[in-house]
């Protein structure tokens, strides 16, 4: 269970360093006028990609007798929204007859903002290790 917890509280360093990227090169796309290129969907699908495995990560850590405490109900409402909206934006802007970078940037960097309320609702740092409350 403890290696669980530690790949769980580890992945998201890379959840948050990918949507990072994907959100300066969104901004830069907007910022310069061009059009949207593969780099976007390989972008938006690799965030979207490892806040699942996040997110399937922490209900394994969940249904394996991790002890709930009632804060998880903040974190985990959190994580869900932040995955459902990254996806719904990230799918609208690809069926679009021209994507673009304004939606993959709503979708990820709105996602991120809820990621890094999910982390501070359950009492821990977004970039530090500060440990769960009991």
């Amino acid at each position: 269970m403890n290696v669980l917890f530690k790949a769980h509280s580890g992945l998201r360093y890379l959840v948050l360093v990918v949507g990072l990227l994907a959100v300066v090169y969104f901004v830069s796309g907007l910022v310069s006028k061009r059009p949207a290129d593969k780099k976007v969907r390989i972008l938006g699908s690799s965030f979207a990609g490892l806040l699942d495995t996040q997110i399937l990560l922490g209900l394994v850590l969940l249904g394996s007798g991790w002890p709930f405490q009632p804060m998880l109900w903040g974190h985990l409402s959190l994580m869900l929204l932040a995955a459902v909206l990254a996806h719904v934006l990230l799918v609208v802007n690809r069926r679009r007859p021209q994507p673009g970078f304004l939606l993959p940037l709503i979708g990820v960097g709105g996602a991120l903002l809820l990621i890094s309320l999910g982390i501070l609702a359950i009492g821990r740092g977004v970039l530090g290790s500060t440990p769960i409350p009991s």
